[in-house]
């Protein structure tokens, strides 16, 4: 017989039918010559419930039937007696397919999420981490088909590169060198000429300087790949190995990139809430009781549009007002998450979208304000995360933007491509970047970055 996922089992009306169903058990539970089994194949949040009577199946079957073991079960779909859950499996057949000794880590009491960090490879069969997950799904369908909409193209960037995005320098080599024997040249420093592409390569930082390339052609893109930094930082909000969304759009200017960002991401949010409700609320009531209420918040709210003067402003009158912050926030100070989240949380109370920073603590690409001091920055801020998108209006002129490189002291020589774009039919463009962990961060409520994605890449971590 054809088995049937959980999630349409649970939906259907047919009592008196017959049923297969696959899964791994939840739980199990018996009284009085009856078991019941918490079944879930991982296709919803909810379990299908398997009563059996001890005298119809083998000893040996039964004793097998324990936490995560995956079974086979044939049976009657009937109605429940139970509260909370409309029908049920009377049980005539059951297959163990894989059984579980009794190392199996993921008993049912419950287990710090340090723990369950150390059994990354296992932990996506708990409920919590199975609805993180299906979110997780949900949320990239959500961005492809917004996109799509919108008339964006899907611009695939490379992982490889010769160009640092960011300027940080925090980039992981890739070399096909024997590390042991490196050729040198005269000056002592390593010579890549014989190396797989004959120079100093790494994974990718950013798709960006690529995708402006892309919007110069066809209008408007998006990339959404994996990013790696090299940085060497052991917080809740970072990770080096994760997914980034980066749309470019020519013809763009500050105004159009705002309102992009502020609808694409509440775009994101309703999807969630339309899609993922039943995943949704059991995280409301499991990690986080305000989940629900602070999704829905975002819809209700227009982002306020904040200068970065002014937030600078409101920081220093809370802090003439008693409010401590641990970092300093003066103006030209690259503002830390508890400076953004006093701005989201405490005072607007609302998203916020942050604009006009200071030159010195934004990247060059940026479009420079007639005030010479400040950029063309758009950074989104959230409850609970801080910034969630960073995004700009990138410099056109050739002149402007060359004038910045020099000023860093950066080098052009593996920048020309991207140069290029400004020496030929250069246009106006935006565009931005939001850290896709950082959104499932606030659609799932978890509160550290390595719990939204299967398999966290972190320093000294490279496990599973």
């Amino acid at each position: 017989m054809k088995r049937t996922k959980v999630i349409d089992a649970l939906k259907r009306t047919d009592f008196g039918s017959e049923i297969t169903v696959m899964g791994w058990v939840r739980s199990k539970r018996g009284s009085k010559g009856i078991f019941f089994i918490a079944l879930n194949d991982g296709s919803t949040i909810k379990n299908v419930q398997i009563v059996g009577e001890d005298e119809k199946f083998p000893e040996d079957t039964v004793k097998l039937i324990t936490t995560g073991a995956c079974l086979r079960v044939v049976g009657t779909l009937v109605e429940s007696p139970a509260a909370g859950q409309a029908s049920e499996v009377q049980a005539k057949e059951i297959e163990v397919l894989g059984a579980c000794d009794n190392t199996y880590p993921l008993q049912k009491k419950g287990a710090s999420w340090e723990y369950l960090r150390t059994v990354a490879h296992m932990r996506p069969r708990t409920n919590t981490f199975g609805a993180i997950l299906r979110i997780r799904h949900n949320m990239a369908m959500a961005i492809h088909t917004y996109f799509h909409e919108h008339g964006f193209y899907y611009f695939h960037t490379p992982l490889i590169t010769a160009s640092d995005c960011e300027g940080a320098g925090n980039m992981f080599q890739v070399t096909t060198k024997n590390l042991y024997d490196l050729k040198k040249d005269e000056q002592g420093k390593i010579d890549y000429s014989d190396d797989f592409f004959g120079q100093q390569v790494a994974l990718t930082v950013s798709g960006q300087l690529e995708g402006e390339l892309g919007a110069t052609a066809l209008g408007q893109i998006y990339t959404f790949g994996p990013t790696f930094r090299a940085e060497n930082s052991n917080t809740p909000r970072h990770l080096a190995e994760f997914w980034m969304i980066e749309p470019e759009m020519a013809f763009y200017d500050k105004q159009d990139l705002m309102d992009l960002e502020e609808d694409f991401i509440k775009y994101c949010v309703r999807w969630a809430l339309d899609n993922c409700r039943d995943d949704l609320e059991f995280l409301n009531k499991m990690v986080d009781k305000t989940l629900i209420e602070r999704l829905e918040g975002v819809l209700k709210e227009t982002f306020v549009r904040l200068p970065y003067t002014e937030g600078i402003e409101i920081l220093q009158e809370a802090i003439r007002n008693g409010k401590k912050f641990e970092f300093p926030c003066q103006w030209g100070d690259d503002l830390a998450s508890e400076h953004e989240r006093y701005l989201v949380e405490e005072h607007f109370r609302k998203p916020v979208i942050m604009t006009d920073y200071p030159k010195e603590i934004k990247a060059f690409y940026m479009k420079l304000n007639e005030d010479g001091k400040t950029m063309q920055g758009t950074d989104v801020l959230f409850p609970q995360i801080g910034e969630i998108i960073g995004g700009s209006v990138r410099e056109e002129s050739y002149d402007k933007l060359m004038a910045e490189i020099n000023r860093r002291g950066m080098e052009t020589e593996k920048l020309e491509w991207y140069l290029d774009t400004r020496r030929w039919g250069s246009c106006p463009h935006a565009g931005f970047g939001l850290g896709f962990e950082r959104l499932i961060l606030f659609v799932t409520g978890m509160q550290n970055i390595r719990d939204v994605i299967p398999f966290p890449r972190t320093p000294k971590n490279c496990e599973f």
